[in-house]
């Protein structure tokens, strides 16, 4: 990833909130690395380095500030953006697939060499698999010191580390003191008994109260709420489940995290998987610099900064909804999958007011009885093709899966065609760019903007909108009193 040198200072100097998390400033004369928009004094041009991630940073010798707390940044869009092996590598180690399978699994998910992967990081980024994923352990344990009253030891083995002396030691180097030491600086969140609180830190502007209105009007009862201002929803991980909660705060340009679970395992990934919920990553700015100066777009992004595109914490789940909302309302889809809910759905031991079941696994959807919940039989056969995909291994489903394999994947199944496939690319694998060019909510938008077009038009007309066509899909949804489709 190239930094122009001028372009990095000039958003230094000004303290950008658009770069934080984009790039990192070291300073030669004190060994520290900070983000773009840490109050310290600016240094001076001739003692500065930029890296294009912390892990790199520190790979070149220079520990975080205390100050700035570059490990509480957003993380960088670009690789959200690409689709090449470098993103793919990104983001798999974001999502801890290094701590779990390690620098071989790591590369065997990429079907390439681990030496051929250490390469092509260290070409792009500065540094290596090893560092990004020793970066990463450290950056988790440090929100987990400052923002809970977690013990150091529960601290050190959810963020990933395998020993208390590796923990001390990666701490040591990474923030220049020992945990212990950085436990008497932390304020941590009031929480509840059993609940652990965490701050997600995002780019503004944020228009949260889009985002959660497309979600309540989509939240299958029983496994999600969007109430007073707060997405609630049960969740099961791999190695753990629980209940997970999430508010803005945009006078704080933070989301706060509320999650009980059986056990904090997994706590690093619910981490990743909420932020892609929220899309938290975004850059906003770059979007709408692109988007608000189409003359067809830009009114509607000028009424709604920051829009986000929904994600979603469960691939399957969101694969299972499109399917389910294949030429049907909102308002159908829901019945449809609260029926799937109540059929095959695990109930939770107690209710947690509107929140009631966990959602069927893939497991259940492929070996259960689908019959007499109002599916058409075509339906009903592409809801279980696509769960015995998932269940053998066939199709992967989040964000770290390879893009254009999975949406042929996708496109081989029974009844699912374009618009499924975009629609999953856009909010289960994270793909910016998806554009389900023949939704006809889409093609309603375009017609009240006297752009009427068949699905070819609409794509011909999207091409200026890349790389962003899912945002602005979402802004012409959200155009339209009732939103888009399921």
């Amino acid at each position: 990833m190239h930094l122009e040198f001028d372009s990095c200072y000039r958003a230094v100097c000004s303290r950008d909130p658009r770069f934080d998390g984009r790039f990192f400033t070291a300073v030669t004369t004190t060994g520290i690395y900070c983000r773009p928009i840490c109050p310290a004094q600016t240094p001076k041009a001739t003692n500065v380095r930029f890296y294009a991630c912390a892990a790199a940073a520190e790979a070149a010798g220079f520990r975080a500030c205390r100050r700035c707390r570059p490990e509480a940044s957003p993380g960088s869009p670009d690789w959200n953006v690409r689709a090449d092996l470098v993103a793919r590598a990104l983001r798999l180690i974001a999502e801890g697939v290094a701590d779990t399978g390690g620098i071989g699994g790591l590369a065997r998910c990429l079907a390439v060499s681990p030496r051929h992967l250490h390469r092509e990081l260290v070409a792009e980024v500065g540094a290596g698999p090893l560092a990004l994923a020793r970066t990463r352990r450290a950056q988790t344990a440090r929100l987990l010191i400052d923002q809970t009253a977690l013990p150091l030891t529960s601290v050190a083995f959810t963020a990933g580390f395998d020993s208390i002396r590796q923990f001390n030691d990666t701490m040591r180097a990474s923030f220049g003191c020992t945990p212990t030491e950085l436990r008497r600086q932390a304020r941590p969140l009031p929480a509840g008994a059993g609940e652990v609180v965490l701050r997600l830190r995002y780019r503004p502007p944020f228009a949260a109260e889009a985002l959660l209105a497309f979600l309540g009007a989509r939240a299958i009862p029983g496994v999600e709420a969007v109430e007073g201002g707060i997405y609630r929803r049960t969740l099961a991980l791999p190695r753990t489940r629980g209940i997970v909660s999430l508010e803005p705060q945009p006078k704080a340009d933070t989301v706060i995290l509320r999650l009980r679970f059986d056990d904090l395992t997994d706590l690093p990934l619910l981490v990743q998987r909420s932020r892609q919920l929220f899309d938290l990553d975004a850059d906003p700015a770059a979007i709408g610099s692109l988007l608000g100066a189409d003359p067809l777009l830009g009114p509607l992004v000028a009424t709604q900064p920051g829009l986000r595109i929904p994600g979603c914490m469960d691939g399957f789940e969101m694969a299972a909804r499109a399917i389910l909302g294949q030429q049907i309302s909102v308002a159908g889809a829901r019945t449809l999958l609260a029926g799937l809910v109540q059929r095959l759905g695990e109930p939770l031991a107690t209710p947690q007011g509107a929140l009631t079941h966990w959602f069927p696994t893939a497991q259940a959807v492929a070996d259960g009885d689908l019959q007499g919940l109002g599916l058409p039989r075509a339906r009903l056969a592409s809801l279980q093709a696509l769960a015995h995909a998932v269940c053998a291994g066939d199709l992967l489903l989040d964000h770290t899966a390879d893009r254009a394999a999975t949406s042929a994947r996708l496109l081989a199944l029974p009844g699912i065609g374009p618009w499924t496939a975009s629609y999953i690319a856009l909010r289960a694998l994270g793909d910016p760019d998806a554009f389900p060019a023949a939704d006809l909510a889409l093609r309603h938008a375009l017609e009240r903007l006297g752009r009427a077009g068949d699905a070819k038009s609409n794509t011909a007309l999207a091409e200026a909108w890349r790389p962003w066509r899912g945002y602005a899909t979402l802004h012409l949804w959200n155009s339209l009193k009732n939103g888009g489709k399921s």
